[in-house]
């Protein structure tokens, strides 16, 4: 090849062949396997060292690394497969316990409620959750348990129906709610109410089926007050009163309770519902907490309050039952 200008001659080492390269220009002719002098001193001087030790031992340590987290990524992969599965036997444990009382049954005129409050949608609540509350009701009806029956967090008013539908005419059954947005929660909610607070705030909580979630109603009390009168258990003709507000304001006195469902969410307003409820229950009494295994600040709440209390049983169902023992 010849790059211009005056060249010479370099003879290859391994045949006669002569390639025309600059003067003072001879290196590796990349095809021919041509060396000059020139190549042969830049060779010497770019011929590669031996790797230092430090290195060898870094690229070791390098090897082993990349093979125990292959491992730990493995094992980790196994472990939440035995999550999951682990997660789908406690949810048919769960539903083995809605039955809590066996022997008691839910009135077919009580059963078309439950229906009919599911068909529109006014609860979160599954037929046999509800179901479930119709029995604890009927529990405290038929071995004459006195106290009165309370909800806190009515959304729609879909449980607070079925169970004042269950309840006797004469027993007093109130029913507490903010009947508008939910409030924000505090520093002892965890980061996924947090989560949940942002998204309803934000006008992009859901409802079942596309229905309007009930905290952006405009009317939601007077939305509650018609939905018992259509399922005929008007409230001022069924011993229901409807308690707007929140709960540090609301809930107060010192009357016996024989059963509270508690649908609060957040760590606040179920600390409140606890401290000013439990010590009132009845023995043989029971909360029924709806969120616990939903939501931190509900579970971080019901477990700080009942952490070395005597008196009080708590039974992991499908919902979490707290009892009144007799001897408290």
């Amino acid at each position: 090849m010849v790059w211009g200008g005056t060249v010479t001659q370099c003879k290859e080492r391994d045949s006669a062949r002569l390639i025309h390269v600059p003067v003072g220009e001879c290196q590796w002719d990349t095809v021919h396997r041509v060396k000059t002098p020139w190549a042969r001193t830049r060779a010497k001087r770019t011929t590669p060292t031996a790797v230092p030790p430090q290195v060898e031992k870094l690229r070791r340590r390098l090897r082993k690394s990349e093979e125990q987290l292959q491992k730990t990524r493995a094992q980790r992969d196994r472990l939440r497969a035995r999550l999951d599965r682990d997660r789908e036997e406690l949810e048919v444990l769960r539903a083995f316990t809605l039955d809590v009382f066996p022997g008691v049954e839910v009135p077919d005129r009580v059963a078309e409620v439950v229906e009919a409050v599911r068909r529109e949608r006014l609860s979160f609540l599954s037929e046999d959750l509800l179901r479930s509350l119709v029995v604890c009701v009927r529990e405290i009806e038929q071995t004459g348990r006195e106290g009165l029956i309370i909800e806190a967090g009515a959304a729609r008013g879909g449980s607070a129906i079925v169970m004042a539908a269950a309840k006797a005419p004469e027993r007093e059954m109130r029913v507490y709610d903010v009947f508008g947005m939910i409030p924000p929660p505090g520093e002892g909610d965890g980061e996924d109410v947090h989560e949940r607070y942002a998204t309803i705030v934000s006008g992009k909580a859901g409802a079942p089926d596309g229905e309007l979630y009930y905290g952006y109603r405009e009317d939601l009390l007077g939305e509650v007050t018609e939905s018992f009168a259509r399922h005929g258990v008007a409230v001022d003709e069924s011993n229901v009163r409807l308690v707007e507000g929140l709960f540090a304001d609301t809930i107060t006195g010192d009357e016996p309770v024989a059963l509270a469902h508690l649908d609060g969410d957040w760590y606040e307003s179920t600390m409140t519902c606890l401290e000013r409820i439990a010590p009132r229950l009845v023995p043989g009494g029971r909360i029924v907490l709806d969120d616990y295994f939903h939501w931190s600040g509900c579970r971080t709440a019901v477990d700080e309050y009942f952490a070395d209390r005597p008196g009080f049983r708590l039974e992991m169902r499908a919902r979490v039952h707290v009892v009144r023992e007799a001897d408290a």
